[in-house]
């Protein structure tokens, strides 16, 4: 790789760079804001879980999907970090809620979804 064209403070990750290692990465990132999200759908699902959680899960929710939100979502790695943080204070409310058969669905969902990386 020819690193001429490089800004000299960013050339020394160039040897760490590896298509193997991106995807690592990814897949990391991905589970971070789809395994929430998941979680949270699924504890919605359940005809146990109250109707007071389950309006503030969709609102949650429903705020992940908004394109147009506190942070932008276009904007790279920060445009998500409202969105998790809103998912991850709904999870606190509802974690008496997460059952086993619950994390075992998100886990069998996220490797549907992420296991081809």
């Amino acid at each position: 790789m020819n690193c001429s064209n490089i800004p000299k403070d960013t050339r020394s990750y160039v040897k760490h760079y590896s298509d193997s290692k991106f995807w690592g990465k990814v897949k990391i990132l991905g589970k971070n804001v789809i395994r929430p999200a998941l979680l949270l759908y699924y504890v919605m699902k359940s005809p146990d879980v109250p109707l007071n959680i389950k309006i503030a899960i969709s609102g949650a929710l429903g705020y992940l999907i908004l394109p147009s939100d506190l942070i932008p979502d276009i904007i790279p790695f920060a445009g998500y970090t409202d969105d998790v943080s809103a998912l991850w204070a709904v999870i606190k409310m509802c974690d008496t809620y997460v059952t086993a058969e619950i994390k075992a669905q998100v886990e069998t969902k996220l490797n549907d979804i992420l296991g081809g990386f």
